[in-house]
């Protein structure tokens, strides 16, 4: 098993941990499937009110789709079979509040959780950067959640400077991305006193008010990924051109905002 579940039943609060530490919780195929098993077990668990999602180790709250996974795709331009498009709470009808832990890096498909997370806890060792650009691949999907977020601007400089920086801690809580910045190895414990808080609420208002809160942008959203497939498939160089970019990537230090 690639991710862990601990439930408190006495504070109501579950900790949903990505467990894959020495791939930097990257995301493969059966983690995928265990993620959106997992918030569709937490609907039917009434003992659960709250939930916290983390990564395991330190190093890194998850750097999107694992590299090794292979996901075939149709020929059509108009069709793209996305590995990680049903990897978040709200892509699976949970909607009970779900708050993110991030230590380390949360790069490219890591958007995906953290934009279907009610709200963002980081501690102060944090990096978020969106790698697509470099590597010949276009940033849709990511962007688009990330854009419920951050202003456009912000946004738009993560996605196109790719590789070349990182937005530090401090960077994402004042444009909006992080909510909480914690000194190094708090997080966790910050995102679940919060939770804790949130889960003595009744839940049918706490629930409700998380749904109304995604509906609100959900228009922008829902046309925004509409433009996804055509995008990827027209944008995206080959995977082996791909790979090459992957394989020669320089190893000096990206500026960190």
């Amino acid at each position: 098993m690639s991710l862990r579940l601990d439930t408190d039943e006495e504070s109501g609060v579950a900790v949903v941990t990505i467990d894959r530490p020495q791939r930097l919780n990257a995301i493969d195929l059966p983690t995928a499937a265990e993620l959106a098993s997992v918030w569709r077990a937490l609907r039917f668990d009434d003992a659960v009110r709250a939930v916290v999602l983390t990564g395991a180790g330190g190093r890194a709250f998850s750097t999107g789709l694992d590299r090794d996974a292979v996901v075939p795709q149709p020929a059509s331009p108009y069709s793209q079979d996305d590995p990680l498009i049903a990897v978040g709470p709200k892509a699976n009808d949970l909607w009970k509040p779900v708050i993110a832990a991030v230590a380390g890096m949360a790069c490219g498909g890591a958007f995906y959780l953290l934009g279907e997370c009610d709200f963002v806890v980081a501690d102060e060792t944090a990096a978020f950067f969106d790698p697509h650009t470099s590597y010949g691949m276009v940033s849709a999907y990511e962007s688009v959640l990330m854009a419920q977020r951050m202003p456009y601007g912000e946004v738009a400089r993560m996605v196109l400077m790719g590789n070349a920086e990182r937005v530090g801690a401090r960077r994402a809580y004042e444009v909006g991305l992080v909510s909480e910045v914690t000194p190094a190895g708090e997080a966790l414990a910050a995102a679940v006193r919060c939770a804790t808080v949130i889960a003595r609420y009744p839940t049918e208002g706490v629930q409700g008010s998380v749904r109304a809160l995604w509906a609100a942008k959900g228009a922008d959203r829902d046309r925004g990924w509409a433009q996804a497939p055509p995008l990827i498939t027209l944008g995206n160089l080959p995977n082996e051109r791909q790979a090459e970019l992957f394989a020669a990537r320089t190893r000096t230090t990206p500026r960190t905002r």
